[in-house]
């Protein structure tokens, strides 16, 4: 039986996976997608060890996804990411050196961060490329509920890096922006030729299908949480007005109804004018968009009307082919960074 690598991200919402088989050609053998209850989680930070690790269960079982070990990507709104050039030296000695460095750049003493470094080009003795910092306790709780769940996690990685990883394989050559806007968090990295050069990570306030779901979750008398009966894939297009601050045509609008679609867009677009203010880099030839966030009404139009390079929605199947079922909806949308992860492990 041929083996296989997981890719695993936990968000506010939920708890999703992509297991991959590790062949030449490699393809998606599983993947699922276990929602969580309201307080379990927030970004890439774990509040509830108990009912992440049963959602995580869930997740394995469902799915069933056969590995018992995973990469984690994280990304929230407390990892920093910034370019940083430095000495080129071997890489040990790199990372024995990193710390010293970088500690007064970081948000946390040094003691209490876990550091990664992504080269990306070397001119002559200097390495350039992306300093990334993380809290240690955060991903300390995070592969704690793993574990008390029986899974391993053997690799932690950016989960922005993940997406690159993931976008090469769709757009190998060129400048190109790729996209994640999720439920909570806009994850964005700039490839040259399929090399990330550029990463940030910004908030969105975005009403998506699973912060819609969650906020149709009741409490019953037992204190414990149910989602309503809801689907999510049939959520009829007249109860989401309003939800991305889209109303319907001829109705009044405000400035507090086109807000959260206007402020994604503006995010975006003030993100990429500043990559390319820099000095020396390429005119971004296209713009790839994933993320449940993507499927809001108005964000894909608004970006496509405001940028000025073709935009394209890329989903999982468009990544890697699949040997499952094809995902549909946001869950198509939001694994291709979990895919990403899951390769991410021998390359």
């Amino acid at each position: 039986m041929a083996r296989s690598h997981v890719g695993v991200e936990i968000t506010e919402e939920s708890v999703r996976a992509v297991e991959v088989s590790v062949e030449r050609q490699p393809q998606v053998v599983a993947y699922g997608e276990v929602a969580l209850p309201p307080d379990a989680a927030h970004d890439s930070e774990v509040l509830d060890q108990g009912a992440v690790a049963t959602a995580i269960r869930d997740l394995w079982s469902t799915a069933k996804i056969r590995a018992k070990s995973a990469t984690l990507g994280i990304a929230n709104r407390r990892v920093l990411v910034r370019e940083h050039s430095t000495v080129a030296i071997a890489p040990e000695l790199l990372r024995q050196a990193l710390p010293f460095q970088v500690q007064d750049l970081l948000p946390v003493p040094v003691a209490q961060a876990v550091l990664d470094y992504y080269p990306t080009a070397q001119h002559g003795d200097q390495l350039h490329g992306l300093l990334v910092a993380a809290v240690s306790s955060t991903i300390e709780d995070m592969i704690t509920a793993f574990g008390r769940a029986k899974i391993r996690i053997d690799g932690v990685d950016l989960a922005t890096f993940g997406l690159a990883r993931a976008a090469a394989l769709v757009a190998p050559e060129g400048t190109a922006a790729v996209i994640h806007i999720g439920d909570h968090t806009t994850q964005i990295v700039i490839l040259r030729n399929g090399i990330p050069d550029f990463v940030r990570i910004t908030p969105v306030d975005l009403e998506t299908v699973a912060v819609r779901r969650r906020n149709t979750r009741i409490a019953p008398e037992d204190g414990t949480f149910a989602a309503a009966r809801v689907d999510p894939t049939r959520v009829a297009a007249a109860e989401l007005v309003g939800a991305a601050g889209i109303v319907p045509m001829g109705a009044l609008r405000s400035d507090a109804s086109t807000r959260p679609v206007a402020d994604v867009i503006g995010r975006i677009r003030s993100t990429l004018a500043f990559y390319l203010n820099k000095d020396g880099v390429p005119p971004i030839t296209q713009v790839l968009i994933t993320g449940a966030g993507a499927a809001v009404d108005g964000v894909a139009p608004g970006l496509a009307a405001t940028l000025d390079a073709p935009l394209r929605t890329v989903v999982l199947h468009d990544v890697l082919p699949l040997h499952v079922a094809d995902p549909t909806g946001d869950l198509a949308l939001n694994l291709v960074s979990t895919a990403g992860l899951a390769l991410g492990k021998d390359r």
